[in-house]
């Protein structure tokens, strides 16, 4: 298991900035990316932000230019989030996806799990 638990959100202005913290713990062995998600009242959650274990960074495009993944290792990540705008009012979530395989008959198959934190509320005033 993987436990994930996000810090740093708040509210912030519209054009400022807001960082948020996530910190992991548990085994860490097999995951193959960590990111952000968000989910606003009355959508669906959309993604943020992933990084992969080779350091490879997608965005959303809704945030691209705006936001920044960062990691000091697969245990902590980090958004930085600029020129915040009040559209990114959302519940964020920390995510982390493990890759296991298994051989049978002989052919390998993989399978995916998403560990997920319990999430971080942002609210950004105009």
């Amino acid at each position: 298991q993987v436990q994930l638990v996000e810090s740093g959100g708040g509210m912030g202005q519209a054009g400022g900035s807001l960082r948020l913290s996530c910190e992991a713990s548990g085994s860490m062995l097999g995951i193959i990316s960590v990111g952000w998600y968000r989910q606003a009242r009355g959508k669906q959650r959309e993604m943020v932000a992933t990084i992969t274990r080779n350091g490879d960074e997608d965005y959303g495009d809704s945030v691209k230019g705006r936001f920044t993944i960062s990691r000091a290792s697969t245990a902590q990540v980090y958004l930085n989030m600029n020129n915040l705008k009040p559209e990114d009012t959302a519940t964020y979530y920390c995510n982390a996806v493990r890759e296991t395989f298994d051989y049978i008959g002989g052919y390998k198959h993989s399978r995916k799990y998403d560990f997920w934190g319990q999430g971080t509320q942002v609210i950004v005033r105009s």
